[in-house]
């Protein structure tokens, strides 16, 4: 989802909404994402149990894959997987129906304690949000369905940096053979242009290019057949090319003021102006791959993502498939159109990551499907608190 890939709109919203305070060097070593905890907090959970245990089930089945020694950074605690396997189990038993927000509490620190995010450049920690859209397209290309969606092309290669040194744990190279050299891959402009060739790589066509690209920015999402079966697909791969924001272009040519800015705001203003669809949207030459998924959509864990429980981090500073909780706010639909912001505050688990979620202060939250999860998605940017529990050192005889 964002899914393995978790671009997400948060690019967007991190580059058009860019602040000018005086910034700190950004944090690269895990070991100093997390923190002891900056100022109390309250912990409350606003979730039911079962999306909690839903999500829970989800590392678990994914830790107990992983080497028991396996070691996970918790800021300067070094964790193993057994241990981060054994205290969710022991979570899992005591989140049972129709706990109070204080008991669930109560029950999570008898195994876990906590540490918060370092945060961004600027200290804080921004939220945004991701979700399934639901787009229009068919098996096979039409005049009216006539946008390709790919499968990632035979000669797109993934070179994973961390055997090369520590410094790259976590990141990985796209690119394609030039000779015997190791060069970028087509740019989104040059896959538009045909250089993908005659590879025969099409799932699908989209109806609306827009919407295809909104699809990529989610990482993941369901395509609606013209005779009304549906199709889920999720990301495969990605080009490798840097994420530019498309948001952030429009601010800068005067097209959409700062303030007003978010992922409704761009989607009207490309209806309104299609004849710079193409320019805009080339903008960003990342462009994703994907695939079929026949079961729920899934995370970088390759396990299913929770709505409203599942979160993206940068995999390079915070521990995979962890505990965490969030604190800062969610949108909501009223009467007549209108927006109201509510406090959102829960136990999540860290299931996902991204190309766009960079630094200790950057948090997708994934919300599914539907028009209350588009709502959050499009319009979530919010700053916040970030913290992760952490299962409690053994105690010594």
């Amino acid at each position: 989802m964002r899914l393995s890939h978790a671009l997400g709109w948060a690019a967007c919203l991190l580059l058009a909404t860019a602040c000018s305070r005086a910034a700190r060097a950004p944090i690269t070593r895990p070991e100093e994402a997390l923190v002891p905890l900056s100022r109390p907090l309250e912990l409350s959970d606003d979730g039911d149990a079962e999306s909690l245990r839903t999500a829970i089930s989800q590392s678990l089945t994914w830790l107990r894959a992983q080497p028991a020694g396996k070691g996970f950074v918790f800021g300067p605690r070094t964790v193993t997987a057994g241990e981060m396997r054994d205290a969710l189990e022991r979570l899992s038993a005591r989140v049972t129906p129709g706990l109070t927000p204080a008991e669930l509490t109560r029950r999570v620190l008898e195994d876990f304690e906590w540490m918060e995010a370092a945060g961004g450049e600027d200290g804080t920690v921004l939220f945004t949000g991701y979700y399934e859209p639901l787009i229009d397209a068919s098996l096979s290309p039409t005049g009216e369905y006539a946008t390709p969606i790919h499968g990632p092309p035979a000669d797109l290669l993934e070179i994973s940096l961390e055997p090369f040194a520590e410094r790259f744990k976590a990141e990985r190279l796209f690119g394609r053979l030039d000779g015997r050299r190791v060069v970028p891959y087509w740019t989104r402009s040059e896959i538009r242009g045909g250089k993908l060739g005659n590879q025969k790589l099409e799932l699908a066509w989209a109806k609306d290019p827009v919407a295809l690209f909104f699809l990529e920015v989610q990482g993941s999402g369901i395509l609606r057949l013209p005779d009304g079966t549906e199709r889920r697909v999720g990301y495969a791969a990605s080009n490798g090319r840097p994420y530019r924001s498309i948001g952030a272009l429009l601010i800068q040519e005067g097209a959409i003021p700062r303030e007003t800015m978010s992922m409704q705001a761009l989607r009207g203003w490309l209806a309104l102006n299609p004849a710079q669809c193409h320019r805009v949207l080339d903008h960003n030459e990342s462009y994703v791959f994907f695939r079929f998924l026949e079961g729920a959509a899934v995370g970088s864990l390759g396990r299913p993502v929770t709505p409203g429980r599942s979160i993206a981090t940068d995999a390079r500073l915070f521990p995979r498939g962890a505990l965490a909780y969030i604190r800062t706010e969610r949108p909501v639909a009223r009467a007549g159109g209108q927006v109201a912001w509510q406090p959102l505050s829960r136990f999540v688990l860290n299931q996902d990551t991204g190309g766009a979620i960079r630094g200790a202060g950057r948090v997708d939250v994934f919300w599914g499907r539907g028009a209350d999860a588009e709502l959050a998605a499009g319009l979530m940017k919010q700053k916040g608190r970030l913290l992760f529990l952490v299962p409690r050192a053994p105690r010594t005889p």
